[in-house]
């Protein structure tokens, strides 16, 4: 395997061995130079040659590969000449779409997604029409290939996309058959973000002298993004977000949460603050998450709410701004959510909702990714009200230089003159009128650790007590109860325990002690002649009986020996009580 990994200058897309009706969509679409990981990789598949292509997402990478395969498609050729696997129906969806655009200038050439939850009969009639290319997830493909519904002969190459997160969602026999099953002399192109042991070993396996193309983590899309982190309160975190959305006022905007229900949660409350917000996760139909997300790109939906594994296929270019509303619980998806934004050379926003300890977090996502995430203050009540106030003058100005306002400004006079009011009365009137509610500043939740605090007893010993509340600082700064390393060689030096101090040393007796000598019985002593227990005795025995009455041994089981004797003993005092 040849390594290509190396700093590359920037390279114009006229300057490659690119077919100029491929150029001339793709600048039509805006850009104008090659990314690092297109520089290295479509000469290499323009050869034919196998490539082991290591990106992140937003490096550019469809771009990559798909460029290349359109190029080396024969239009005169019947039937599927490419296959391209995607982990998730969205990706696939997208992935043929961008394909769709490069292709733009060259006729003859159809691709086609197939992906679960898809009518199967309309992908079965749509490959009868000389498809060249089909995008889709495995499980699809493999049906197809079982329905003898897609033909394989004349198959020239195939990529693999995000190989990392299909083995991950256990595709790999699936992509292992559909490799053994193609032509041997295809060519092989396999995109991952990572290069685990099985990537590798399918790498060994499937490809031939295959290029290893690399683009370092610091290539990746973080440095064009504006990181900033705000410590809030969780119940603050909606009216949070929604103040830095009014206050950025981001064209496109992606909040990523870590579980569903918060999805569902915070999509009905930026709707019902009037945002055009729509949730994207994966208890959705087919039909409703096509209907967000082409709302999403045509510019209908503005914000858009979704767990991490349903954002990846997301792949829009002008995302201004991404909203991490939970911190993710990996870096790596720390990394792939602030990766939709700035890209093609854009500059982005990421903004992160802190919670007390996730703090330690954010320290760990800056020291592994080697960024820096800054810490910002909510914007205030003053803030946002200017914003606001500054948006509608400028919709009033708008209406001011196109429209005839004649008739406006009579009504406007009369009022003037019958309530005598000034024209500035009125325009505060009515800028207050399209304001809303006051707001309130947000109080900052700045985390703070809780310091132990040190002190000595009365036989000298020194420790740490943590606040109260604070339990695991508590236990952690715990003492020794049986004395420090001093204590406890002494002792083993005389081959005995610790003497403890008795009530006769210090001059004074024990309450037993002094039961006895007047020839009393203590509380034990009565307690044990009546066959009671004391209270730890009590207590273990209740530790040893689940909350379901049932007696339960060291590894939590039920133990049903002693659970026979409990029923039996149960059952004679209810006998008694009934005598």
């Amino acid at each position: 395997m040849k390594n290509a990994e190396s700093a590359v200058n920037a390279v114009r897309y006229e300057d490659a061995p690119i077919d100029e009706r491929i150029i001339r969509a793709v600048q039509e679409m805006g850009f104008e130079v090659m990314t690092p990981i297109q520089q290295q990789a479509i000469p290499a598949l323009l050869e034919g040659r196998d490539v082991l292509g290591q990106a992140q997402t937003g490096t550019g990478k469809t771009a990559a590969f798909g460029i290349p395969m359109i190029q080396r498609i024969d239009p005169e050729v019947e039937g599927v000449q490419c296959i391209i696997l995607c982990p998730t129906r969205e990706l696939a969806i997208q992935a043929a779409e961008e394909l769709r655009k490069f292709a733009k200038f060259m006729h003859g050439i159809k691709i086609l997604p197939i992906y679960g939850g898809q009518d199967i009969s309309k992908q079965i009639r749509s490959l009868k029409g000389n498809v060249s290319i089909i995008v889709g997830t495995p499980g699809r493909v493999m049906d197809h290939m079982r329905r003898h519904t897609l033909r394989l002969e004349n198959i020239k190459a195939i990529v693999l996309d995000e190989a990392d997160e299909m083995l991950n969602m256990g595709f790999r026999e699936d992509i292992e058959t559909i490799l053994k099953e193609i032509p041997e002399d295809h060519q092989t192109a396999l995109f991952s973000a990572t290069m685990p042991k099985p990537i590798l070993d399918i790498t060994h396996t499937y490809q031939k002298d295959a290029v290893h193309v690399k683009v370092a983590a610091k290539e990746v899309t973080i440095p064009l993004v504006k990181q900033y982190y705000y410590e809030v309160q969780r119940q603050n975190k909606a009216e949070v977000t929604a103040r830095l959305l009014d206050y950025y006022n981001p064209k496109r905007s992606l909040i990523f949460c870590n579980t569903k229900k918060m999805v569902d949660d915070l999509t009905e409350e930026l709707k019902g603050r009037g945002y055009f917000a729509e949730g994207l996760h994966g208890d959705m139909s087919q039909f409703q998450r096509d209907k967000v997300m082409n709302g999403f790109r045509n510019g209908t939906v503005e914000i858009l709410i979704a767990t991490d594994v349903a954002a990846r296929g997301i792949d829009v270019d002008d995302v201004e701004a991404v909203f991490n509303y939970d911190v993710p619980q990996d870096i790596e998806y720390y990394v792939h959510r602030i990766g939709r934004t700035g890209r093609a050379g854009r500059t982005g926003r990421s903004f992160t909702l802190v919670v007390g300890r996730e703090i330690y977090k954010i320290r760990e996502i800056e020291n592994v990714c080697h960024t820096k995430i800054k810490a910002r203050t909510i914007p205030s009540a003053a803030d946002i009200t200017a914003v606001k106030a500054q948006k509608i003058l400028s919709k009033v100005m708008e209406v001011r230089n196109e429209k005839d306002l004649t008739k406006m400004t009579k009504i406007i006079a009369d009022k003037m003159n019958d309530d005598d009011v000034t024209a500035m009365e009125l325009a505060a009137a009515f800028l207050k009128l399209h304001m809303g509610e006051e707001l309130e500043d947000i109080p900052v939740e700045v985390y703070k650790p809780r310091r132990a605090r040190h002190f000595e007893d009365e036989n000298g010993r020194k420790g740490v007590r943590g606040r109260r509340g604070d339990k695991d600082e508590r236990r952690g700064g715990r003492d020794d109860r049986r004395g420090d390393d001093s204590d406890r060689n002494e002792r083993r030096r005389k081959g005995g325990k610790q003497e403890k101090d008795s009530y006769s040393e210090m001059g004074g007796k024990s309450r037993r002690d002094d039961h006895h000598e007047k020839g009393e019985k203590s509380g034990r002593d009565e307690r044990r002649e009546k066959g009671e227990k004391s209270s730890k005795e009590e207590r273990r025995r209740k530790e040893r009986i689940g909350r379901d009455g049932n007696a339960r041994n060291e590894k939590g089981r039920v133990d049903f020996g002693v659970e026979r004797r409990l029923r039996e003993k149960r059952e004679k005092q209810k006998n008694k009580k009934k005598d």
